[in-house]
């Protein structure tokens, strides 16, 4: 696989060179002198629009609509990440294919960014009734069980991985998931966009500012949902990529599998353990995120009478979503408004 990989990104770079689109980041803002940012995913797209405004051009790799764990690298997106001046990805399992991209092209100019290094990570968790993708990835995850007790503090969230080689494989890469988290992305992101852009820099931090009050605003409103609730446990018939978030807040969870996971049908076995917990502990929602089939959800539910709900991770969105001009904002005020049926 990895070979094959490594073919594909051969490819992908000769047909960039040979095709002539190839060119130097002096000239990749344009006629209109805007930089230029590439991001993979939604999260750091949505913060980055929000950061630069109108003084840069931000383009998300992932197509809308789909899946971030399976996207197919285009020679078309080979040239995006070469010509631009920012480079945002998250530095996860996900995106592992990034690293061999930036090896062959000409980073010299660019200016890169990777959410994983804006934060304290934590070992991607395998929770009770939770089923794990053994063949998401090649790696052991040091058996990260939290089974009895549940205690997601019990690592010390420093990610202990090698810097020179950007190791976090077992790592949760989902970490924009939380608003605290949040903050940290987008005033990195501010900084580099001041450094590269250094003319629009009072932009910059004046768009910035008002962007992390707002990020304050979202974190107090699911702080005072979860100091109000009746309950601390979420249950997902879906992957659960939200580590991060219940950590903030204090969370427990169930959920099918973990955040990575790439499969898409749990065990009978699973489903009969979550249907049992949401009976057991009266819980009122189980969620799904999005993008997914929804089927164990919908099953649980039918099991249980409980609400289906849905619990944004903001990875991507949908292509109307896109053309509507979704936000991280509105997506997690919406996500607050689900968490509060869940914890009454």
């Amino acid at each position: 696989m990895k070979k094959c990989l490594a073919i594909w990104l051969g490819a992908c770079i000769l047909l960039a060179a040979l095709g002539g689109c190839v060119q130097n980041n002096a000239d990749s803002a344009g006629a209109d002198d805007k930089i230029s940012v590439v991001t993979t995913i939604f999260a750091p797209y949505d913060f980055a629009r929000e950061v630069a405004g109108a003084h840069a051009e931000v383009t998300m790799l992932l197509p809308p609509g789909s899946e971030s764990h399976s996207f197919d690298l285009t020679p078309q997106d080979v040239i995006k990440i070469q010509n631009c001046d920012v480079f945002i990805y998250v530095g996860g399992d996900s995106d592992a294919w990034v690293d061999r991209v930036l090896a062959s092209v000409d980073t010299d100019k660019m200016r890169i960014i990777t959410l994983m290094d804006c934060v304290e990570v934590v070992a991607e968790e395998i929770v009770e009734g939770m089923e794990h993708d053994h063949d998401h990835d090649d790696h052991d995850h040091d058996d990260h069980n939290h089974y009895d007790d549940h205690d997601h503090n019990s690592h010390d969230g420093h990610g202990e991985y090698d810097e020179h080689h950007n190791d976090v494989r077992g790592y949760d890469e989902h970490v924009w998931t939380s608003p605290k988290n949040a903050k940290l992305i987008v005033q990195k992101i501010a900084d580099v966009l001041c450094e590269a852009d250094a003319a629009n820099g009072d932009a910059y931090r004046e768009n910035t500012a008002a962007y992390l009050a707002k990020l304050d605003e979202l974190d107090a409103k699911f702080q005072a949902i979860v100091d109000s609730a009746v309950r601390r446990t979420l249950v997902f018939g879906d992957r659960f990529p939200f580590r991060y978030f219940a950590d903030a807040y204090g969370l427990s969870y169930f959920a099918a599998f973990p955040g990575c996971s790439t499969k898409t049908g749990a065990s009978n076995a699973t489903i009969i353990f979550l249907i049992e917990k949401v009976k057991a502990e009266g819980i009122p929602v189980v969620f799904h995120v999005e993008l997914s089939n929804q089927e164990m959800a919908n099953t649980i539910s039918e099991a249980t009478g409980a609400e289906v709900l849905l619990f944004h991770a903001c990875h991507n969105v949908t292509r109307d979503e896109i053309r509507a001009g979704v936000s991280y904002l509105e997506l997690m005020h919406q996500n607050a408004e689900n968490l509060k049926e869940a914890l009454q």
